[in-house]
């Protein structure tokens, strides 16, 4: 158990034996008692909510009852003191050897000090980028790729067992219209002058080597053939190329999946008939009519009966229509279908998507809310990135055609720059990307900041060793006071990343990296102006132990933060 669940154990025996006493009913409900660090540091080390939230369920007043739980929580070994503050909340303070014992723990767990088991093992399935195989990889794909991945990284850390998924939207007409430029490159390989590329097919140059691949495989036997022979086999063959080509361009960033799913092979397994059936079994599922668009004439809009999921039941503006008129599907019901499929080998969803899909969202949640019954999807919207080069709009891609490629990016700034700064901020606003700032040797940038921190550690560790200085058994009585709230912000590492979880919020572990290389590097800039305030202090290899130890730690928690941000940690700055 981490710091914080060990505390919030004491604080539910404390409870237990009040109600054993009688003085507080039994079986209260205690889901929402947490035990934090207070909003402001001077009010202690630890706060618990514990008596706000049981004073009204128990008949009692919040300020009665911490008067109850005090001397109980004084009981508490490593607790020194404990104070009732405002309507009810307990602030409690710690004895400097709890930072110290936790200074070992870090030290102890290493590489697995942040863990947690929280998720039980629950079966969470992750989708996320699942362009359309159009493309490469662009920085709107790649901020959905890295939310995505550190998300699925971090439930992983909390103990939730986690699938991550790209679904390959490989059916529909933007998939003939890539068949169609591909043949257009296909014949530009045989010797073919094509001229310029027509309106409304993919102009990019990444579809030339598709092009030769083709030609290597058909030779001129397609040449000049109705467009009926050629285009399922040029589909096919052009969307299996452009995959590899995404798998290429993500793995740049060091993101995998464990399954592609395809939205023809959706279709073709019957899913979408079953996600209709078991609707309709519920009752939510008709035949009927929809009312004609706003701002339509009659004219302008015919009424056809059409397969109608009740949406509106579950907040949605209008029913929405899973199969079209001629009996095919519409796109909702084949998303439903999909869905279907993801529930029976999953007991909870999440989706990235771009904020482009923001118009499907609540219909979506309502087909997997009526197939399983439950609230069982969350989806996460990110927003575009703009890149910059020194303020400056950046131009675009020949190689795309019509955008800034993931590839173009990571080659010139590295996989671990673009990870950490597509974390740096929500991924619901919009980021800026600016060449020069991800570079910036400043505290401004986020990236060099943190990545300084461990660097510098890194380098102590290494004038230690050449000074034959070892840290195996060292005297932590010597840490001092600013030095052990250093290990204070360390140890609510492993609440942050089960909060972090729990809310499907991965940018919340750079956020708190970037606190905790703040603080390390405030306590290192003392020594600038006082020799004997500096980590390693010739003449006194114990404190220098100690102190060495204590940047271990920190760096600990660095590399384990980053790790789950999928960025390697500098052993030095170039």
């Amino acid at each position: 158990m981490n710091l914080f669940q060990t505390f919030t154990a004491h604080v539910n025996r404390a409870i237990d034996e009040l109600a054993a006493a009688g003085s507080l009913p039994a079986g209260l409900p205690r889901n929402n008692v947490t035990v934090e660090p207070p909003r402001d540091a001077s009010h202690g080390d630890l706060a618990t909510n514990a008596a706000m939230v049981l004073g009204k369920p128990a008949g009692t007043n919040p300020r009665a009852l911490a008067a109850l739980l005090v001397p109980k929580l004084e009981a508490i070994p490593g607790v020194v003191a404990v104070e009732v503050a405002g309507p009810g909340f307990i602030n409690l303070r710690l004895d400097g050897n709890v930072w110290r014992e936790e200074l070992r723990r870090i030290a102890a767990e290493g590489d697995r000090y942040g863990l947690s088991d929280i998720g039980q093992g629950q079966r969470v399935n992750v989708e996320y980028v699942s362009a359309n195989p159009t493309g490469p990889m662009h920085m709107g794909h790649c901020r959905g790729a890295v939310v995505g991945d550190a998300l699925a990284r971090l439930l992983a850390a909390a103990g939730f067992q986690v699938t991550k998924e790209y679904y390959v939207n490989d059916a529909g007409s933007q998939v003939d219209t890539l068949a169609r430029s591909a043949h257009l490159r296909y014949r530009e390989a045989l010797g073919e002058d094509i001229g310029d590329i027509p309106e409304g097919l993919y102009p990019g140059d990444y579809l030339k080597p598709v092009g030769a691949l083709l030609a290597a495989e058909f030779g001129s036997a397609m040449v000049g053939k109705p467009e009926a022979e050629w285009l399922q086999a040029f589909k096919q063959k052009t969307v299996s190329a452009m995959m590899d080509l995404i798998r290429h361009d993500l793995a740049l960033l060091g993101v995998e999946h464990d399954l592609f799913s395809s939205e023809a092979a959706v279709v073709a397994s019957g899913a979408a008939d079953r996600a209709v059936a078991a609707l309709r079994d519920k009752g939510l599922v008709y035949e009927g009519v929809l009312e004609a668009p706003k701002g339509k004439s009659v004219e302008d809009w015919e009424p056809v009966e059409l397969t109608l999921f009740r949406s509106t039941q579950f907040g949605d503006d209008q029913d929405r229509p899973m199969k079209k008129s001629d009996g095919s599907w519409t796109y909702f019901g084949v998303d439903a279908a999909y869905h279907l499929q993801k529930l029976e080998r999953s007991d909870s969803l999440i989706n990235i998507w771009g904020a482009d899909h923001s118009g499907t969202v609540k219909r979506t949640r309502a087909a997997v809310e009526a197939l399983a019954g439950r609230d069982a999807l969350d989806v996460k919207l990110v927003q575009m990135v703009q890149l910059l080069r020194a303020g400056e709009p950046v131009k675009m891609s020949k190689r795309a055609g019509n955008f800034v490629t993931l590839a173009d990016v990571v080659q010139e700034v590295g996989k671990d720059v673009v990870r950490f700064i597509m974390l740096t901020k929500r991924p619901d606003t919009m980021l800026d990307f600016d060449f020069a700032h991800v570079v910036e040797a400043s505290k401004d940038n986020p990236v060099f900041y943190v990545q300084y921190a461990h660097a510098r550690v890194a380098s102590l560790k290494r004038k230690a060793a050449e000074a034959g200085l070892a840290t195996g058994a060292a005297d932590l009585s010597l840490l001092d006071a600013e030095e052990l709230g250093l290990v204070r912000f360390a140890s609510q590492f492993p609440r942050v990343v089960e909060g972090a979880a729990v809310a499907h919020e991965p940018h919340r572990i750079a956020f708190y990296l970037y606190e905790l290389a703040a603080a390390f590097h405030a306590l290192w800039n003392r020594g600038n102006d006082d020799p004997g305030r500096r980590f390693l202090i010739e003449g006194d290899p114990a404190l220098s132990a100690a102190r060495l130890a204590l940047a271990d730690a920190i760096a600990q928690v660095i590399r384990n933060g980053l790790t789950l941000m999928g960025v390697e940690a500098a052993e030095e700055m170039r």
